[in-house]
């Protein structure tokens, strides 16, 4: 069902419920009746008297006489009825709300936040008298104040009220390993893994779709004890109690109200009401993060070798928030009190793969409670989101680590011989190991429609049972040619195409490979000059390994700027998010062969979702080895030591627009966990420098305290350039006159050696840019020691026009025991 259409359902029921639970509306219904049966008796009783005295009256039928005052009395009644529902259904429109109150005027002779949001519900002269009918959540640590799901009349009353600060309406979001610790260099006994004894002891907290409990993934053997300051729980609900918990996973909680608020049930067809998982989306995550130690796994033969998670001996906590209905959104009323719990619950990470549509900071649910959790000292990552285009960054507040998706240097193929002997390689996930032997060969050189698979260009007489060449067009994507070659009755097919990622691996319904154009020539070659052309066999499950060029940036993971803050670079880090094979919902179909629909414990997924779980790994281990780190400190020994030059050594290619990519799409560059163990330097910040960021974006009193939850800060230096980020981001415009210079003031923090001294050292900056560093040298005599330095940028010019005209260079602190600390310097036209 469409969401119009059950926002429309859901109207017409409240409407209809809310006539009835109105208590005055009932009695001046009552009223009305009654006066009309009343004029019904008083005519009955004088047409009885007529007729009992035998008066002239009566030769008149009675019933028209009976019918002449009832056709003036029942369309009166009618009328009035039907204009008190026209009325009521203009204001019985229920809409769920965010409300934000100022909690230092709540009543003493209430103990809780909560009782106090209860009974303004209760006082509500609209109010049902049910106050568990209008209250969704009260919220402690994310926000002041509560979410609630009120008609506008009741609303207004909410709002009259002096302790009211501001309402917005309900916002939606939706969800954004074999190898990939591997190739983060995670290694069992050098490096960050057995400094961080894996993570043991810290607690990663899984904003998502639920958990698989029973998944190998989620065994606690080899397990700590649940640390003591744990107050979360498991609950029970559907297929789901706390029974399935261990020292692996110590939380799972479900949060739903916001969802059923807005009138959509909790699918029992494909869902639970539980924290039990059914997409497969919160298990894949979880066990990316935090898996622990799995053997012999693969997706359907592919990538087989042992799974395991980025931090695989921290502990677990599942918050769902994120349900299988038709458009698979999360609500943020769900979103938000999932992110209140967690705090109060007392988890060390929070990983989000869910995006929301950018709104101002004092609007956006997850900046809001994110920063809540970063004061408590919570380490916040979120997705960058898998919209592919520039200016389309999801979670671009300044205190969340943004994470965008990269490629690793594994590939999967197939590989076709023909029947002249010739034997081509190409991507293939088709997910079975059989081979097929001696088919026809079939391609449409004789019409250009055929030739590329066009839809509905195929004839089934001629393709039925065969395999189908399908060549390269910039009118039709392979996705669609595999739907046509199906539909036909295509046996296999060959795709020429140099675009290897063209569709994700749950779409090879059958036997099929994506082959290079330049290989494709002789498949073309040879079909077109051979009277019966065959194919001798077709073989898959082949996994290569030392692919180049890796890492690439994936083409849908979300690039910069920040639209709401375009000052700050973002995404922050780029992590492995393209075919992680991870823990799966093994009743969720993955694809569909023939007849048959596939599923498996474990398979490749693709996201932003795939990357953020593996930086919340990281930062599970960064927290294991240096516990009195901030987040901010976590964040920046990341971005310092991550990497920017692929397997051959140029800087990371895009697979967007197939060339060069910059900061834009990259942030800082790819994570390298054993060197963000060791920073040397870190660019710390705390909450006082957030509050100094957003005064300088002009935000006005009453945005401050929504966003703050505090009626006092201080405002001593309102440039955004001096935020103290391990980045530095010049935003120019058209009618930006040059040259111009911009200057940066930083403070970096030594975590290194007591001693040590380190030399600025400027790289690839570009024609036209101009950096200079004071001071050049920063000499450190303690640990934990700041200095300060001033970075100024000048632009001669800054052309260009798609997709964003970007320069770029780096600035690298290096000191004596080689120490590399590297910030992008960058500057854009926007």
């Amino acid at each position: 069902m469409k969401k119009q259409e059950i926002e429309r359902k859901v109207l017409h029921t409240e409407i209809v419920q809310s006539t009835f639970t109105n208590i005055p509306t009932l009695f001046f219904i009552y009223f009305l009746c009654k006066v009309y049966a009343l004029s019904l008796l008083y005519m009955h009783k004088n047409i009885h008297t007529y007729i009992y005295s035998n008066s002239p009256i009566i030769s008149k039928p009675i019933s028209n006489n009976i019918n002449l005052r009832m056709s003036y009395a029942l369309p009166l009644l009618l009328f009035v009825l039907l204009r008190l529902n026209h009325a009521m259904s203009k204001v019985e429109e229920y809409q769920t709300y965010i409300i934000h109150m100022d909690h230092a005027q709540k009543p003493v002779s209430l103990s809780t936040h909560e009782s106090w949001h209860r009974s303004i519900l209760n006082s509500l002269s609209s109010s049902p008298g049910d106050d568990q009918d209008l209250l969704l959540y009260s919220y402690n640590h994310v926000m002041q104040g509560f979410s609630a799901r009120l008609t506008p009349s009741q609303l207004s009353e909410v709002e009259k009220s002096p302790a009211h600060l501001a309402t917005y309406p309900e916002s939606f979001g939706k969800l954004l390993t074999t190898y990939s610790p591997k190739f983060l260099g995670l290694q069992q006994n050098v490096g960050i893994w057995p400094a961080a004894s894996y993570g043991e002891d810290v607690i990663v907290g899984i904003f998502d779709s639920g958990i698989w409990p029973e998944s190998e993934s989620f065994n606690d053997e080899g397990m700590s004890a649940v640390p003591q300051r744990w107050k979360g729980k498991c609950e029970n609900g559907t297929a789901f109690s706390p029974s399935y918990c261990n020292r692996k996973l110590i939380g799972a909680q479900s949060f739903s109200k916001g969802l059923q608020a807005a009138g959509i049930n909790i699918s029992k067809e494909q869902d639970f009401s539980s924290a039990r998982d059914f997409l497969g989306h919160g298990t894949h995550t979880s066990s990316t993060a935090v898996g622990n130690y799995v053997h012999g796994v693969s997706h359907f033969g592919y990538a087989r070798g042992t799974a395991r998670g980025v931090a695989p001996r921290a502990h677990l906590a599942m918050y769902k928030v994120g349900w299988a209905t038709d458009t698979k959104e999360s609500f943020s009323t769900d979103v938000l009190a999932g992110m209140d719990q967690a705090i109060d619950d007392g988890v060390d990470i929070m990983s989000l793969s869910i995006g929301i549509n950018q709104t101002s900071y004092f609007t956006d649910i997850i900046a809001i409670g994110s920063l809540s959790a970063i004061e408590k000292g919570i380490f916040v990552v979120c997705g960058s989101g898998n919209d592919g285009d520039f200016k389309t960054i999801y979670n671009g507040a300044p205190w969340i680590t943004t994470v965008g998706a990269g490629t690793i240097d594994r590939s999967f193929h197939g590989k076709v011989t023909l029947g002249n002997g010739v034997t081509i390689e190409g991507t293939s996930y088709f997910p079975e190991s059989g081979f097929i032997t001696n088919l026809p060969l079939y391609y449409g050189a004789r019409n250009m429609s055929k030739a590329i698979c066009n839809h509905k260009a195929l004839d089934k007489k001629e393709v039925i049972g065969k395999v189908v060449v399908c060549d390269y067009s910039t009118k039709i994507n392979v996705s669609e040619q595999i739907k046509e070659v199906e539909s036909a009755g295509g046996y296999g097919a060959i795709f020429l195409t140099d675009a290897s990622f063209s569709f994700f691996p749950n779409e090879y319904s059958i036997p099929s490979l994506i082959v290079p154009t330049a290989s494709g020539t002789r498949v073309k070659e040879y079909v077109t000059k051979v009277r019966n052309p065959i194919v001798n066999d077709m073989r898959f499950l082949l996994t290569r390994f030392g692919t180049k060029p890796a890492p690439q940036i994936a083409k849908f993971s979300s690039r910069g700027p920040s639209t709401i803050s375009p000052g700050v670079l973002k995404p922050d880090i780029l992590a492995p998010g393209v075919d992680v094979l991870a823990a799966f919902s093994p009743i969720s179909p993955y694809i569909r062969v023939g007849k048959y629909d596939l599923a498996s414990n474990y398979v490749f997924l693709s996201g932003t979702s795939m990357s953020t779980p593996h930086v919340a790994g990281v930062g599970a281990l960064l927290k294991a080895i240096h516990p009195e780190w901030s987040p901010a400190a976590i964040r920046s020994a990341m971005m310092t030591t991550a990497y920017v030059k692929d397997n051959t050594g140029k800087i990371f290619k895009s697979q967007l627009t197939n060339s060069s990519s910059s900061p834009l799409d990259f942030g800082a560059g790819h994570i390298n966990p054993n060197k963000a163990m060791d920073p040397g330097l870190i660019y710390d910040m705390g909450l006082q420098d957030y509050i100094q960021f957003v005064c300088g974006l002009g935000y006005t009193k009453k945005q401050m305290i929504l966003l703050f939850r505090r009626t006092r800060w201080s405002c001593n230096h309102k440039s955004i350039h001096d935020l103290n980020y391990p980045s530095f981001m010049a935003v120019l415009s058209n009618k930006t006159r040059y040259p111009v210079t911009m200057k940066y003031n930083r403070v970096v923090t030594n975590v290194g050696n007591d001693k040590s001294v380190y030399r600025a050292h400027l790289e690839n900056i570009p024609t036209g840019m101009k950096i200079s560093v004071k001071p050049r040298i920063l000499t450190f005599t303690r640990k934990h020691q700041n200095r300060s330095f001033v970075v100024s940028v000048v632009l001669d010019k800054l052309d260009g026009e798609y997709p964003i005209p970007t320069v770029f260079g780096f600035l690298k602190w290096i000191n004596q025991d080689s120490h590399i600390v590297s910030s992008p310097i960058v500057a854009i036209k926007y």
